[in-house]
Formats: structure tokens, sequence, C-alpha cells
């Protein structure tokens, strides 16, 4: 470490992939990157944050709610870095010098480092982790999830010239990640599937959780209470996803999972959140289906609170999630009492350990999971164990907890 922590921990440099932008009052981040600033601004007497400036006009197919790092109330503690858009290789070997040395400078000056590994080309967190190397400096990983995993299976999707690229360069991001890995002094692992992927490499592997749900947005007991009562009479069964309609989340799988108890006579009320490149996919195929009436595809939305109502009146929280990825919709719904049912994995199986708000079924198998929806609605008894289950396995997912945890390690360790 270099320099002295104040009370509240010291400088720490932060360098992700995270994406911002340039708008008419100075750099703008997604509503939820800044709330987890405002978290390591709570730890850390000032946060330097690294991360993709995304070029004009480039907008991919998700909605972003962007916020002003200039109305921050922890604004005078930040300073937020922009660093190239460069995953083509020419790019990135252009940009490479020149970025180094920026991030290089402000290694020097923190006291606590920590980097969000994900790619290969174009992965600055990576750049930054060879110069702590370089600087004999310790430093602690991130990882939202396993990126070959995700990247290998959803190959199928993307464009054969970005295929091929990937196909050829994946095996050395591996290698790659695995060497930074083994050099940090602590891991940081996002849920138990991203844990077992990467912790053999690690030192010091950590499970942990990046939430943003607070004590507050717990399902209250009177809520709960109406919610059970609702299931009991046999009021027809709220199914609700929130999320990408992409191919990672299985969208077409969940539309599939829930028409056939639809079509064989269950009432159900179904509605996905969210938008996405197979949004339309979706439209179609539920309209071929004639289930318009009891799949509601509302589209995006920003409204946090207006979300997590949703998730405290769902009866079931329905996900085919296909990647090991760790979605944080899954913590949130918990914490709203709906029970997550879907593709099993060890981060969801881990998320239900302590009570068992939750069922998993096979991966890629619609049928088995329209299976279990079914069985839910025919014996309320079990769903309401179920729902009561998901109240209280919510609780221990509190950002503020969550994050002071976090810091702590990074403090004693990066």
């Amino acid at each position: 470490m270099s320099g002295s922590a104040d009370q509240r921990g010291g400088h720490v440099l932060f360098v992700t992939a995270v994406r911002l932008r340039k708008g008419p009052r100075g750099l703008q981040l997604d509503d939820q990157t800044c709330a987890g600033l405002s978290r390591w601004a709570e730890s850390f007497g000032h946060v330097t944050y690294m991360g993709i400036e995304q070029p004009a006009g480039l907008e991919d197919d998700t909605t972003v709610t962007w916020v002003d790092i200039a109305d921050l109330d922890c604004r005078d503690q930040l300073t937020v870095v922009a660093l190239p858009f460069a995953y083509k290789i020419g790019r990135f070997f252009k940009d490479y010098k020149s970025t180094r040395q920026i991030i290089a400078e402000k290694i020097a000056k923190a006291d606590h480092l920590c980097f969000t590994l994900g790619y290969l080309f174009g992965d600055w967190a990576a750049v930054a982790a060879l110069e702590a190397i370089r600087q004999n400096r310790d430093y602690a990983v991130w990882f939202d999830r396993v990126e070959h995993d995700v990247i290998r299976r959803t190959l199928p999707a993307i464009p054969l010239k970005r295929r091929i690229k990937e196909v050829v360069t994946l095996p050395m991001m591996v290698r790659y990640h695995h060497h930074l890995i083994r050099h940090s002094k602590l891991g940081l692992f996002q849920g138990q599937d991203t844990l077992k992927a990467y912790a053999d490499y690690s030192d010091n592997p950590h499970c942990v959780y990046d939430v943003h749900t607070q004590s507050s947005d717990l399902i209250n007991a009177a809520a709960l209470e109406e919610k059970t009562e609702r299931v009991q009479s046999g009021a027809p069964l709220k199914i609700l996803y929130v999320g990408r309609a992409s191919e990672m989340k299985g969208p077409l799988d969940w539309v599939e999972a829930i028409a056939k108890p639809m079509q064989s006579g269950v009432p159900l009320q179904a509605k996905w959140i969210g938008d996405g490149p197979l949004l339309a996919d979706m439209k179609q195929k539920i309209s071929a289906l004639e289930l318009e009436d009891q799949i509601e595809l509302p589209g995006f939305s920003s409204d946090r609170e207006a979300i997590l109502a949703e998730m405290r009146d769902a009866d079931l929280f329905v996900y085919c999630h296909k990647t090991q990825e760790s979605p944080r919709c899954l913590i949130e719904a918990l914490v709203s009492g709906a029970p997550i049912v879907g593709y099993q994995s060890s981060y969801s199986d881990d998320l239900v350990s302590h009570n068992g708000g939750g069922a998993g079924t096979p991966l890629n198998d619609p049928v088995t999971l329209s299976a279990t929806i079914q069985d839910l609605h025919e014996n309320r008894g079990k769903l309401v164990q179920l729902i009561r289950a998901a109240a209280a396995d919510g609780p221990r997912f509190d950002e503020q907890t969550l994050y002071a945890h976090r810091a702590g390690l990074i403090r004693e360790y990066a």
C-alpha cells in the first residue's frame, strides 16, 4: 500500500468495464453503478472509478437510466475517469500505451486496488492488473460472472465473424484471467457459480454479492399475509420476471414453460418487465400461442419502487438463465417474498440455502419447469411454504452490510 488511510479507509481505485458517457453536464453512469459509488464512498475517503466511455451514437439494445455524476451527494469524494472503447484488436493496441500510462499514474496514487476482469482485448482492468504487478502492488480481482462460459454458451447467437474471433481468443482469455487471479491478493467472486469457477486459482477467494436492496425493501408482514391468503384462496397465480430479453436469459424458454400450463387450463397471469433483442421474438411467440391476454410484455421500467412492488405482488419469480452469471433479480425477488423457480445453478441454490425459498429445475428444460409451475398451482399449501421461505431468505441481502463487508476485505488485503 502507498500513502496513509483516513478514517474511511484511504483512497481506492476501481478499474471496470462499466459503460459511461458524456452528458450535457459532464460524465454520466447508470443508476445502479451510482448507487454503488455512494456505498463505496461510505467506506473510503476517496474513490477513483475508471469505466469505458461509450462512443457517441453507439447505443445497445438495453435501456439505461443515466445519472449525472455531478448530482451525486458523494461527488466531492469521486474521481471518474473515462477509458477508451477499444474492443477491436487494432484500436486496443493503438490506445494501449497511453491508457496504461493513465492507469499507472492512478495506481501509484491509490491505497487500495480492485479490478473487475471480464474480457481480453479492450479489458483495461486486466491491463491495470498487469501494471499493479509491475509496480509490485497488492490488488483485488472482481468477477461478476464466469465470462468464458457466458461467451461459449452465447456463441450460436452472434455473427459469424465475431464468433470465429471468440472461438480463437477464448482459450487465451481463460489463461490470461487465471494468471491475473493467481497474482492477486484477494478474489471477489459474485455468487457460487463464479466462486467455483475461479476459486482454485486464488489464494484468498471470497463469495460476495453485489446488491442494491435495503432492509426497507423487505416485504412486510401484512403484505406477506395478504399474498399467502390470496394463494390459498385459489386465485390465478401471478408470475413475474424482470430483466433483459436476451439469449442468456432464456426468454423463449420462459414463454414455453409458462404457456404449457396455461394451455392446460391453469389460471396464470405472467409478466416480463424489460427490453432486449429477443423481445420481438417473445411477442411473436406469445401471439402465435394466442396468450396475449395472459402474458404481458410492458417493456423497460426505470421505476425501482414500481418494480419492487411488482415483485412483492408476484407469487412466483420464474427464470430461465442459461449461463453462469449472478443476476441481482433473484435476490430482489427473495427480498420481495417471491420464490425463485427456474433453471438450477450453484448461484440460485446458494441464495436459498438457508430457508429453501426456491425450486430448481434442469437447465434448458422448459417442460420440467412447466410441470413445477403446475405442481405449485395444484399444491397451494406447498406454494405458501415456499413464499414464506423466500421472505425468510431475503433479509441477509442488505446493500449496506454487503458493501461494508467487501470494503473491509479490500482494505485488509488490497
